[in-house]
């Protein structure tokens, strides 16, 4: 403990992170730095500096990231069409990368030793803000509070706030019996009666979107338009990441589109059950997969279906910044250099459609070839059976030695 001189915390404001700031001032006896991120969770992040202040901290990070999440992160993430056991869009794995940035980046700028989070000793947080520290700064030293105090329940951080006169701000109305935790890309639901798998989560949990049901019953079209693989425009308005995910939020959330039910493996070994809204990203790895069967070659789109589990898994687990992510990134991204054109989309009660694709530089799709009608000599048909004899060589060769074993 003599060795912690400053400790950047990552702050929200909330009771967990302000028991912690008072906990580091008592515990480790150093100087406490906030840091509070805007990622898009929809919520003001400017008070947690009057509560910093109240405890007594004079160096206070509070800063709009949301275009750097979307632009660094998320649409790297989406270029490879990232999604982990088949269903998980990766909202919550994938705004951990940024945060550890941020905390080392502030831990160098205000000369820190230590960094410290919020994350428990159960879940998957703790694991991908520590490796994504250590990847950055080897030597940094981290606390992570849930793994060593005994302060286990809300009862316990309660009576501890009281006690070190922490002011504890009680939300009118139901308090929501779930943990959620929310970025522009996604809100995630834990806890509660969601402890159970069996049990159906409530209508009311939702913040996000609306039923399927409660839907319009009019379908909304949209028309998003590529350049290497990003969306730059809705509508043909050019929009920023931030605000193409934004809007699509709010246009797939108003239909319906983006929850989600699972239980999912965590990278500590345990299984989870988790609920997630994720409205603008449901849409937008549908529009980047019709985009990209019309522009990518057959073998570089295999190739990254392949690879596609592999750097998801990756991402989940907290490996952001390990050489293997970053390789897998660069091939990627290489593949994207062509994937430009404009999708059309139409959302209805829960779905996303895709009814148009084009690219004018770089389509592959060739009409002449592809038509069920004369085709004028692009395509030999007569070619096939020759193409077809070739690949069924060994088949006809095993089965011609089946043949002959069985007669014998």
């Amino acid at each position: 403990m003599s060795e912690i001189n400053k400790v950047v915390l990552a702050y929200s404001g909330g009771l967990d992170t302000s028991v912690i700031l008072k906990w580091l001032q008592d515990v480790y006896s150093c100087e406490v730095v906030c840091f509070t991120a805007d990622i898009g969770q929809g919520e003001e992040v400017e008070p947690a500096r009057a509560k910093a202040e109240a405890l007594g901290i004079k160096e206070i990070y509070i800063e709009d990231l949301r275009e750097e999440f979307v632009r660094d992160y998320v649409y790297p993430m989406f270029r490879a069409n990232a999604i982990y056991e088949g269903e998980y869009l990766l909202g919550t794995s994938i705004a951990r990368p940024l945060i550890a940035k941020r905390l080392i980046d502030i831990a160098n700028e205000t000369g820190a030793s230590a960094i410290s989070h919020g994350a428990t000793g159960k879940g998957n947080d703790q694991v991908r803000f520590e490796l994504g520290a250590y990847a950055l700064r080897p030597d940094i030293h981290i606390i992570a509070p849930w793994r060593e105090w005994d302060l286990n329940s809300r009862e316990k951080l309660l009576a501890y706030a009281s006690e070190h006169g922490i002011s504890v701000e009680m939300k009118r109305g139901k308090a929501s019996p779930y943990s959620m935790d929310a970025n522009l890309l996604h809100i995630s639901y834990e806890g509660g009666i969601l402890e159970d798998p069996w049990a159906e989560p409530e209508e009311e949990m939702w913040r996000w979107s609306v039923s399927p049901q409660a839907a319009p019953d009019k379908p909304t079209y949209i028309e998003l338009t590529y350049k290497k693989g990003d969306i730059v425009a809705i509508d043909g308005e050019a929009m920023t990441p931030a605000a193409v995910l934004e809007k699509l939020n709010g246009l797939a959330g108003d239909n319906g589109i983006g929850r989600l039910d699972i239980v999912e493996n965590r990278y500590v070994g345990m299984k989870s059950r988790g609920c997630y809204e994720t409205p603008g990203g449901t849409v937008m790895l549908k529009a980047h997969r019709a985009i990209e069967s019309l522009t990518l070659d057959r073998e570089v789109a295999h190739l990254k279906d392949e690879l596609m589990p592999r750097y998801a898994t990756l991402i989940y687990n907290g490996y952001w910044w390990s050489p293997e992510r970053k390789m897998l990134q660069q091939v990627i991204d290489e593949s994207q250099t062509v994937v430009n054109g404009k999708v059309r989309l139409k959302l209805y009660k829960g779905n996303v459609e895709v009814v148009g694709r084009m690219s004018e530089t770089d389509s592959l799709f060739d009409q002449n070839i592809a038509t069920f009608e004369d085709d004028e000599g692009a395509y030999n048909q007569k070619d096939a059976e020759g193409f077809i004899k070739l690949n069924a060589l060994r088949l006809r060769i095993a089965a011609k030695k089946n043949t002959s074993t069985k007669k014998s």
